[in-house]
């Protein structure tokens, strides 16, 4: 493999990295690895020293100046420029609605990168018709996931504010995504952590075989026996034949909200136990199985280092729990975190080993899965993140679907910056689950939770019955 391009050092691809590039390989829309988003601010802008914190903040992030390029045998592989040069866009939608303005940022993050040599982000400064300013982000999965994004956003906020504003500091440094990179690279490349969490993950796919569990109750599971013909297959198709996806958001009010995170700090467990227990006595009461897995998303951003580092981290896997009825609500809320952190100490292991052994251990040839959903938690707000020093500057943050999605559903559960409400996310695609579907899923989502976290010594079953 070549050492360098266009004189600066390369790198192979990591295992989170690889992971986007083998679904995308299968997904004939590319633009299905684009985040778009935009923050905007509800005071006037110095576009001049916004333009300049921008670049500022290029400088200081490595992840932000990756390209990638593919040797003759097609193979990837990454290296970062020294700085970004390329003029950032100004965009006025003043004499739009908020509908057109939306609209067509919605356009912009349809638009797939080329990857061959190219910067994989796109900023354009914009001025929304309410009046607001700020920012429009577009960038590639390969590069960022949301934690990055977020902490890259803040990055330019500080920046801005520094110059603007007396008393904001200049904000701290972040961290090397080359250190990173390397780290993982030594991981994958063979130790005893490796070994650890190989064995781990592999004993739990030897358990046992899991079983699907479908929105509606276990009809797919019945036409996949039906049409194979074998009374005990235990997992069924779940995706369409088009990868057309739309963005239906529910939104829950900041007091309900509160009642949950109470909860949650009261038993000290995270919101993505509750929500994964929500979820899966949802799938428990529609398909009368205590066995059920969904797609778990892990951050791995433990550290400062990692936190601050950019790029993608995220790996994900599926999460199986087997909670019979009898259980209460707090003995399934804390089976699964202890779960959790099992998974946290091993989530370097790479998840396409993961399908990959999983397939081998229980083959099913015709692309059936045992999950019916993925699950994301985003926990990070800019709010969290020392932005109220701008007093009471309000602000907005948006995300712009990109249209496609090789899953059937993907949840992604964050707060709002206004209020801190929860804003459930549900990406869908349009001919595997129905708007209708997933109102019904939320509807129940939120009565399990709230009736478990106000009864948490109730058995399950109750639960159901009750709601």
């Amino acid at each position: 493999m070549m050492r360098t391009r266009k004189g600066y050092p390369v790198y192979p691809l990591t295992v989170a990295q690889k992971f986007h590039f083998y679904y995308q390989n299968f997904c004939p829309k590319k633009e299905v690895l684009n985040i778009g988003t935009s923050l905007t601010i509800g005071t006037d802008i110095d576009w001049d020293v916004l333009k300049q914190s921008i670049y500022k903040a290029y400088e200081r992030c490595e992840s932000m100046r990756l390209r990638f390029a593919a040797d003759k045998e097609g193979n990837w592989y990454q290296y970062i420029v020294d700085k970004e040069e390329r003029d950032i866009e100004f965009v006025d939608f003043s004499d739009k609605t908020m509908e057109e303005a939306e609209s067509i940022m919605t356009q912009w993050t349809r638009v797939p990168f080329n990857r061959q040599d190219s910067p994989m982000n796109r900023i354009v400064m914009i001025k929304t018709p309410d009046g607001y300013n700020g920012i429009y982000f577009l960038a590639d999965h390969t590069t960022m996931d949301a934690q990055s994004l977020i902490c890259f956003l803040k990055d330019i906020i500080e920046l801005y504010c520094n110059t603007m504003y007396e008393g904001v500091p200049y904000p701290k440094d972040m961290a090397s995504y080359v250190e990173q990179l390397q780290k993982d690279l030594a991981y994958e490349a063979g130790c005893k952590a490796k070994d650890r969490d190989t064995a781990f993950f592999h004993k739990i796919i030897e358990q046992s075989e899991p079983i699907y569990n479908g929105i509606k109750g276990p009809g797919q599971l019945e036409a996949e026996r039906k049409k194979t013909g074998n009374p005990n297959i235990r997992a069924a198709v779940n995706v369409s034949d088009s990868v057309d996806s739309a963005l239906d958001i529910f939104h829950l009010e900041e007091e309900p909200t509160k009642r949950l995170m109470d909860f949650c700090e009261k038993y000290h467990v995270s919101l993505v136990c509750l929500l994964l227990m929500g979820l899966r006595t949802y799938f428990q009461k529609m398909n009368g199985n205590d066995d059920v897995s969904i797609n778990t998303a892990i951050a791995r951003r433990a550290t400062i280092k990692e936190k601050k580092s950019g790029g993608t981290r995220i790996h994900s896997f599926p999460f199986r729990t087997i909670i019979s009825e009898d259980k209460t609500f707090l003995e399934g809320i804390y089976e699964i975190r202890d779960l959790q952190n099992e998974y946290f100490r091993h989530a370097n292991y790479d998840p396409v080993s993961y399908f990959a052994y999983r397939s081998q251990k229980y083959p099913n040839p015709g692309g059936q899965t045992y999950e019916p959903m993925s699950l994301t938690y985003q926990p990070l707000t800019l709010k969290s993140n020392g932005l109220d020093k701008l007093g009471d500057i309000k602000y907005k943050t948006k995300w712009y679907p990109n249209g496609a999605t090789t899953q059937a559903m993907y949840l992604t559960v964050m707060h709002r910056p206004e209020d801190n409400g929860l804003d459930f996310n549900f990406e869908h695609q349009v001919k595997a689950v129905s708007r209708e579907d997933l109102e019904y899923l939320y509807y129940y989502l939120c009565k399990i939770m709230f009736k478990g976290s106000e009864n948490p010594n109730l058995p399950i079953g109750d639960i159901i019955k009750l709601i």
